[in-house]
């Protein structure tokens, strides 16, 4: 039986905007402003169109209550906002300079993080107000916000990656010769959704050639006997992401198929094993990285080895070279080292690892030998 985790509370969202806050002043930043987008809905589970072009803006700063700055037509809908008696609302309406309104709420000669989808338009309107003031993206200015997860995010990421699994368990049941890529893109997206995903972001279906294209987009190509077949997919499923990707062949492959599947396998699996709180987020990326070199493909291993996933399947922390942050227990991230043959054929092995006290444990389950499918 499938359960609905409890909703977050004002309580949840209060300790978030507090969290914020805090970082904020850490990092010597005078406060954050968070424009419609994920940062809006996991500080104060409000969700308004990222396309609004009237200002909406959560204005949280170290030392004042958060503020959010919202058009009076759309006020109704932000007070039923599930954090909305955490924060003041302060509405303005058509006719009234918005960032007039919202100016007296920053300091004039602060520097603050912006949430990364911020409208230019309305940065810059804050900005003839404010002309002292100055601004960093918040992935720059505190990429490690969203990254560490609690009990409940961690139950809704393992529910999303729980589903996931399922989908990867029925597709293999499809036919996939004689079929286009977008056939079988389309069977993946109605899974996920049968399995309770409310938004699906991403079906590639990689066949063939079009495997060895990392983010290859499902397209008309029809998928012969003798294919591998790169599957990546996910979305959202209680408004926390899934991102998991296997790799499939149409028949028996080749000696040369099954060894590339092999290599790649060996290095997931290593970069799984190898989490554990304390090593660099760079230190995964090493790991995978130096299996699939040491068999002779490193030069086809052509992307970081992994992402932080949430309330977007797509987030800091990253898994690449360079990235020194320490992982620490409750972040959850994507672990998918890939081989890329131009003109042939790819193999990438995905699941989502969430670091624990003493490890690292994996939200996909689902087998990672090659699959042989018809």
């Amino acid at each position: 039986m499938t359960v609905t985790p409890a909703p977050f509370t004002a309580d949840d969202y209060r300790a978030r905007m507090d969290r914020a806050a805090r970082a904020a002043a850490d990092a010597g930043l005078a406060g954050v402003l968070v424009a419609p987008g994920p940062d809006l809905v996991w500080l104060t589970g409000y969700h308004v169109p990222a396309d609004t072009e009237r200002l909406t803006l959560l204005v949280i700063a170290p030392g004042q209550d958060p503020v959010l700055v919202v058009p009076k037509l759309e006020a109704p809908d932000a007070e039923r906002a599930a954090g909305a008696s955490a924060l003041t609302l302060r509405d303005w309406t058509d006719g009234v300079d918005p960032y007039g309104v919202t100016a007296p709420l920053l300091d004039a000669r602060g520097r603050f993080g912006v949430s990364d989808n911020a409208w230019a338009l309305h940065l810059l309107g804050l900005q003839r107000q404010l002309p002292d003031t100055s601004y960093a993206a918040l992935t720059d200015a505190l990429p490690m916000l969203r990254a560490v997860k609690d009990a409940a995010e961690l139950e809704r990421l393992a529910a999303a990656g729980a589903a996931a699994d399922a989908t990867y368990e029925e597709i293999q049941k499809v036919p996939f010769a004689g079929r286009k890529e977008t056939d079988v893109a389309g069977d993946l997206a109605d899974l996920l959704r049968r399995f309770g995903h409310e938004q699906v972001d991403f079906t590639v279906v990689g066949s063939g050639p079009n495997g060895a294209s990392p983010h290859h987009e499902a397209g008309d190509r029809v998928i012969e006997r003798g294919d591998m077949v790169v599957l990546d997919f996910g979305g959202l499923k209680h408004g926390y992401g899934s991102d998991t990707s296997r790799t499939v062949h149409v028949g028996e492959p080749s000696a040369e198929e099954q060894r590339v599947h092999d290599v790649v396998r060996e290095a997931q699996d290593a970069a799984c094993r190898a989490v554990e709180p304390g090593i660099a987020c760079q230190d995964v990326d090493r790991v995978a990285r130096a299996v699939i070199t040491e068999a002779g493909y490193g030069e086809y291993f052509i992307h970081r080895t992994g992402h932080g996933i949430g309330v977007t399947t797509h987030e800091p922390p990253y898994m690449i070279e360079g990235e020194q942050q320490p992982l620490v227990p409750g972040m959850c991230f994507s672990v998918e080292p890939g081989i890329y043959l131009p003109g042939r054929f790819g193999v990438r092995i995905e699941d989502i690892v969430t670091v624990t006290e003493d490890g690292g444990r994996r939200f996909n389950t689902t087998a990672r030998e090659l699959a042989i499918v018809d």
